[in-house]
């Protein structure tokens, strides 16, 4: 059975300058309502945030937002934060992100800065101490996670990853194979395949 239930989406506040970041959010969100899965994300309505809960609110899918107070005015409004079918509003950056690890059995990094680096890198370092085996994706949109991925590789190399068997994200370019791969992945817990190179497995 699978185990699959919600998705977690990480992505920037911002379009960013590429429009198929844009259109990569609009079809991850669409595609993960018509999964019939609930999308878990950052709260916020402007930018790829806002572009991914809009289209998975059209599709007639469920979106919980969890946000830091102190963030609804500068990544939010609140007339849209009402189109939520769940808002959790939480003290501080800690609780939101402890908050989107409990509610998603998934996650997906879109492009996105600082902030969608450190939740990624974040969920990364807990399936590395065992703490979890929920699949992760970094959707590669016109390889904007190439420099990243290329340091996960440098670090590996280096000797300076270890349990690199519970550290396996799925590298994914083009947006529509994301929740097909993830509904598969979420439907095992069985060890990566043997013989797999590296800390990240590119489809």
């Amino acid at each position: 059975m699978n185990k699959i239930r919600s998705v977690c989406v990480y992505c920037g506040s911002s379009s960013g300058h590429d429009e198929r970041y844009l259109k990569a959010a609009h079809s991850l969100g669409r595609a993960i309502a018509q999964a019939g899965l609930d999308l878990v994300y950052g709260g916020g309505t402007r930018g790829l945030m806002g572009a991914v809960s809009d289209s998975a609110i059209r599709a007639g899918g469920r979106v919980v937002g969890i946000i830091p107070r102190f963030l609804i005015n500068r990544e939010a409004t609140e007339p849209a934060l009402d189109r939520l079918h769940e808002l959790l509003v939480t003290d501080d950056m800690h609780q939101r992100k402890h908050a989107m690890f409990e509610k998603s059995d998934a996650f997906v990094a879109l492009p996105g800065g600082i902030g969608t680096l450190e939740e990624i890198v974040e969920i990364m370092t807990w399936a590395q101490l065992g703490h979890h085996r929920k699949p992760m994706v970094f959707a590669n949109i016109s390889g904007f996670w190439n420099p990243m991925l290329a340091l996960f590789e440098h670090m590996d190399a280096q000797g300076f990853i270890h349990s690199s068997h519970l550290l396996k994200p799925l590298v994914i370019e083009q947006t529509e194979a994301i929740v097909p791969a993830i509904l598969v992945a979420g439907s095992s817990v069985a060890e990566p395949a043997e013989g797999m190179k590296g800390v990240i497995n590119r489809m």
